[in-house]
């Protein structure tokens, strides 16, 4: 195996096993980040065609390759998103609870390395394969134990790993087509806290006081919100889900093409486990309910299709310009819905997203034959409605201010880096009892004040 073979090899055991991703860093949960020369111009991808990366941006593009070419690329990712409290209460007693304990959970975020490999090869002067292995969609959000948000979200975490082989056809000198399969691996765990102290309560509350005395009182549960007294519970599945990309470039002028692109819906049936940690002293009726009892769990999460239109122009032999616009269809998530095999009721988050769309703008400078200067700015539109924004996905529009390079390195090598800054807009939380009462979760109002993405990335190409 060559250095280059093994280069590529670790990259894709790195892509299945590395740490994932920490917050989110484009609309909704999908990640933007699936290339480095791509960063550079704000993700302004679509017509582009630079690299192997055009697998993923548009497979068509593989036929402006030639030869065999590898990309392998890493981002590195750190974004900030601190939550401030602003009244949460717990549900009991009615009519308004009691303000909540706890602290505001710490940052969400975190640092996370995300791989991409691409492999793109020219067979004849029409067609071309390609394969490539990346993420497209995913998220991380990590809370403190005991933060005020606990029983609607300790950790949330999302890992898609994306294979997606692909083949070009050169209809002629003016019009190319692709497409490709995507196998996608998805991996999720959800936790949150349990108020027992609430849940017991509720379960006694028709004998009254004296019932509710009796048997939530030896126990210590008879105050809503006692974090001395909360449970955990812990959701994980896995699931092979299969769609399909299709895309399309037409060199209008020999100067200028327009691309398009096409990525499927894909279906993942997640199966799994629930378990749950429960305190001492819980009384017995509440320790055996069906509802806190381990057992096998599944959810279904439809991640969207989506359409991009791009526009590449060579403006003469040292300026480039290039444009994007993305629709993806986020309206598919109207719930998160977790179903448990041994008859427990459902546990259901209202999500209710609504179709978002991105818009990046980018431009490309040769000042000498071995080097590319890059510069981009995108508009990211949030799917998320304000009165169903969750902790877990605290998700807002946000705005990319991204620059980059490409140094030519040897006749057939070239490195690619980049860096980006994210700006995001404050994102309020303002969760009811009415919204959380089916769990007893209380309310959570408060807001994540600026948050904010940093990406550096380094990507190396190679031509054989």
């Amino acid at each position: 195996m060559n250095p280059m073979q093994r280069a590529a090899f670790s990259l894709a055991i790195c892509a299945a096993g590395c740490g994932w991703i920490s917050y989110v860093h484009a609309a909704g949960f999908q990640l933007f980040e699936q290339s480095v020369s791509g960063l550079g111009t704000s993700f302004a991808s679509t017509a582009a065609a630079e690299d192997a990366s055009t697998v993923w941006w548009n497979p068509a593009g593989m036929s402006y390759l030639s030869g065999r070419n590898i990309s392998l690329g890493g981002h590195i990712i750190k974004p900030t998103a601190e939550f401030e409290n602003q009244g949460s209460r717990t549900l009991l007693p009615l009519p308004n609870g009691l303000p909540l304990s706890g602290g505001n959970g710490g940052d969400a975020g975190g640092v996370a390395l995300l791989p991409n490999l691409y492999y793109a090869h020219s067979l004849t002067d029409h067609l071309s394969l390609g394969v490539g292995v990346n993420s497209p969609f995913g998220l991380t959000t990590d809370y403190d134990d005991g933060w005020v948000g606990r029983y609607h979200a300790l950790k949330s975490a999302l890992t898609i790993i994306n294979i997606n082989p692909s083949v070009a056809w050169k209809i002629n000198d003016s019009f190319s087509i692709g497409g490709g399969l995507n196998l996608q691996y998805a991996k999720a765990e959800l936790s949150s806290a349990i108020d027992f102290s609430t849940v017991c309560i509720g379960a006694f509350s028709a004998g009254g006081l004296a019932a509710i005395g009796a048997n939530c009182g030896p126990g210590g549960f008879t105050t809503p919100g006692n974090a001395a007294k909360d449970g955990k519970a812990t959701i994980k599945g896995d699931n092979w889900g299969y769609g399909f990309n299709l895309g399309a470039l037409w060199q209008i002028v020999p100067s200028t093409r327009i691309g398009i692109s096409y990525r499927s819906s894909i279906e993942q049936d997640l199966k799994g486990d629930a378990t749950y940690e429960k305190p001492a002293g819980l009384p017995g009726a509440v320790a055996a309910s069906s509802r806190f009892t381990d057992t096998g769990a599944t959810a279904g999460v439809d991640l969207p299709e989506s359409v991009s239109i791009g526009l590449h122009s060579q403006i003469d032999e040292s300026w480039a310009l290039m444009a994007d616009l993305t629709w993806t269809k986020w309206s598919r998530f109207e719930e998160l819905r977790v179903k448990f095999a041994n008859g427990a009721p459902d546990n259901v988050t209202t999500e209710k997203w609504d179709g978002s769309f991105r818009v990046a703008i980018g431009g490309s400078y040769k000042p000498s034959s071995a080097w590319t200067l890059r510069a981009g700015i995108a508009y990211d539109q949030s799917p998320v409605p304000d009165e169903f924004r969750t902790p877990r996905i605290p998700d807002q529009d946000r705005t990319w201010l991204s620059f980059g390079a490409n140094w030519k390195i040897t006749q057939n090598g070239s490195l690619d880096f980049g860096y980006a800054h994210i700006f995001v807009k404050s994102a309020s939380l303002n969760l009811s009892a009415a919204v959380a009462e089916n769990n007893g979760r209380g309310t959570l109002t408060g807001s994540y004040d600026n948050p904010s993405v940093d990406i550096i990335s380094v990507q190396y190409n190679h031509r054989f």
